[in-house]
């Protein structure tokens, strides 16, 4: 007898795509594609929802034209990845993406707001990330009350990772005049 294991299904881009378009999944549902596996996703409650808020309220006034503002939309990273990030400046796209899914080179900053998922946005979603050189990716630390910076990425991790808190300010790498209070955002 011949021991057969069980085989992971993984899909890319364009099935996964067909998938939503049938119907598939529920239209309630909060999926992301990430390396070929289709996981689903926490709700998001009043404390993460309400985070993405002060991101949005805090950066709007600072970015004005020079970037485009989105937040929890996907941005296709290859055939076998399309997280939904929290928050997301892309590069000023005169049809504001209407025509095609942003891509990891239009990506300017992109952060995630962490509360139950902080393990797996810290492991996984870093390195994804950074395998696709977005240049600076941010954790909203809901549970230590901090934001984590990546910058520099490089096979797979950032060279440089700083915890900063309330009291701080930082500059963002992609728009250097853009500087940002931490205590707007926490």
């Amino acid at each position: 007898m011949v021991a057969v294991f069980p085989q992971k299904h993984l899909t890319d881009i364009a099935e996964w795509r067909r998938m939503g378009e049938a119907g598939i999944f529920p239209p309630d549902s909060r999926m992301e594609l990430i390396e070929g596996e289709i996981l689903h996703m926490a709700p998001i409650g009043f404390n993460h929802a309400g985070h993405v808020a002060r991101l949005i309220h805090a950066l709007a006034p600072l970015i004005q034209a020079r970037a485009i503002i989105n937040a929890q939309n996907p941005i296709q990273l290859n055939e076998l990845s399309e997280p939904e990030p929290d928050f997301l400046l892309l590069r000023p796209e005169p049809n504001f993406y209407t025509t095609r899914h942003p891509s990891a080179a239009d990506v300017l900053l992109l952060v995630e707001v962490s509360d139950s998922t902080l393990r797996f946005d810290r492991t996984q979603k870093l390195r994804l990330y950074a395998n696709h050189n977005i240049p600076e990716y941010w954790i909203v630390n809901l549970i230590d009350n901090c934001l984590e910076v990546c910058r520099q990425p490089q096979d797979g991790d950032y060279l440089q990772k700083i915890v900063l808190g309330k009291s701080d300010s930082l500059n963002l790498v992609a728009l250097p005049e853009v500087r940002i209070e931490v205590a707007a955002i926490l």
